[in-house]
């Protein structure tokens, strides 16, 4: 499926209009994990949801979410990056709307699940129709605002969830409302026409089932391992499964002649190694991220709107590292750029692990939020261009998949890893006053800078030199060979 150049298929206002509507949706996905953090104790107290249940209000997103991913950007291709997109957001905004009216955590739960299913149509076939809508220079800067996104809109959801907050927490899911039917209108007018029928009888539905059901057995076990345990039964078991599922998963599509990802892929050293890259980026943003919020409210006492307000160098950061990002691809390609960016990210962290109890956000926080900002900034441009640079029509929703998949499935992973490191040393019952507390969340900021140290060598060791790499970020995708 191609669409039309992007000159004969949109006039040249809705051109400009184009990447700003793709980079709104993506970011409307986003801050509905981040901004729903900040509302959990309003929202667990207007419907009575009980502490060991508050946590399904972010599960039962981002689990449905990071389990369809590969189906979403493989619908895409086949199916039409419009119509996928459209699908998606009117889902999304449907999904809004019960949130906002849900009465009960039941109902509450089940509306986050649809957000989950728009969200998986939503993003990939957004970045599918960055890929093929920009060209040359033009893709990378697009990329690399779509990168700027994806490291600044966490923070953005905290500073926008605490001012909701103070009105009400629903007004968090309200305002998805008035954006998705602008968005709506606008893509109508803006994002190309999908030039063939869908077709249906491409899908691989049976590797769609096993690839959701694994995923999702994945994410369920890696999220609720911080509270079940990492050497429980379900843990293991459920992670066991999903890995074993994921295995079948890559058997079957070898043998399929349409699949939902073409497992060959995964051996071109930018695709493979952009993916693994991917997942260790996310795992120390959604952390660290996580972890310095959970410092200035249960250490510092700030409130939910000065958490949010705290974290805006934060945001300009990453946006900063973004447009860095951009211009450093141009001229050295993925591998050092990759490798440096994550060393920055790790001296961040180095930084954020000097908290304490009788800490302060300008001294202990803010420095290492920046730096760490600044690298994983320019990260996540180098990996969105690492694995779609080469990408041919047909196949960008399904490694778009692929790179928003290792996004979701990697933060998962972050965030329950670093936070049983910081919550290690706090007493049963959780306490924000415990004394443990501080030590553990700087023993976590330290093994989230040993992870990014170790991203930084494996982009050294994996990644494709300039000389091989640059070449094909010069040649139009559509005539760049499958190998």
């Amino acid at each position: 499926m191609r669409l039309l150049p992007p000159t004969q298929s949109t006039t040249r206002n809705s051109r400009r209009l184009l990447l700003p509507a793709l980079l709104v949706a993506q970011l409307m996905v986003i801050l509905d994990i981040s901004a729903v953090n900040v509302a959990l104790p309003d929202l667990a107290r207007d419907l009575g949801i009980s502490g060991a249940d508050i946590g399904w209000t972010i599960t039962s997103y981002s689990l449905v979410f990071g389990s369809l991913l590969l189906l979403g950007g493989r619908a895409a291709d086949l199916l039409g990056r419009r119509r996928v997109f459209l699908s998606g957001l009117t889902v999304f905004t449907a999904s809004s709307l019960a949130s906002a009216l849900a009465g009960s955590a039941a109902v509450l739960f089940a509306a986050r699940a649809g957000q989950g299913v728009g969200a998986a149509m939503l993003s990939p076939a957004a970045l599918s129709i960055i890929v093929t809508a920009f060209q040359g220079p033009e893709r990378t800067k697009a990329l690399g605002a779509w990168g700027a996104v994806g490291g600044a809109g966490a923070a953005i959801g905290v500073l926008l969830g605490g001012a909701l907050t103070e009105l009400d927490w629903r007004a968090i899911f309200y305002i998805n409302l008035p954006v998705g039917l602008a968005l709506a209108v606008v893509a109508i007018r803006v994002v190309p026409a999908d030039p063939a029928r869908p077709e249906w009888r491409g899908l691989d539905l049976r590797g769609a089932a096993l690839a959701t059901a694994s995923f999702a057995g994945l994410v369920y076990a890696i999220s609720q391992a911080a509270a079940a345990g990492w050497t429980s039964a379900q843990t293991l078991v459920i992670g066991a499964a999903g890995l074993a599922g994921l295995a079948a998963f890559a058997a079957l599509e070898l043998r399929t002649r349409k699949p939902l990802l073409q497992v060959r892929r995964l051996t071109d050293r930018a695709v493979g190694g952009g993916f693994v890259l991917m997942l260790a980026a996310s795992a120390v943003l959604f952390g660290s991220f996580l972890l310095a919020s959970i410092y200035m409210q249960s250490v510092l006492a700030t409130s939910p709107l000065e958490t949010g307000l705290a974290f805006l160098p934060l945001a300009i950061a990453a946006g900063a590292g973004a447009h860095v990002g951009s211009k450093l691809v141009k001229r050295g390609g993925v591998r050092v750029p990759m490798a440096g960016a994550f060393a920055v990210a790790a001296s961040g962290m180095l930084l954020l692990s000097g908290v304490d109890e009788g800490g302060t956000y300008l001294g202990d926080v803010l420095p290492g939020m920046v730096v760490t900002g600044l690298g994983l900034g320019v990260v996540l441009v180098l990996v969105a261009v690492a694995v779609l640079t080469g990408a041919r029509d047909e196949e960008t929703g399904m490694l778009s998949g692929l790179n928003t998949t290792g996004h979701e499935i990697g933060g998962s992973l972050g965030v329950a890893v670093l936070v049983t490191i910081a919550t290690a040393g706090v007493g049963a019952d959780g306490a924000a006053a415990s004394p443990g507390l501080a030590d553990g969340l700087s023993d976590a900021f330290l093994a989230g800078s040993a992870i990014a140290t170790a991203a930084g060598v494996f982009a050294l060791l994996v990644l494709p030199g300039a000389k091989s790499f640059l070449p094909k970020l010069q040649t139009a995708p559509s005539s760049m060979p499958i190998h």
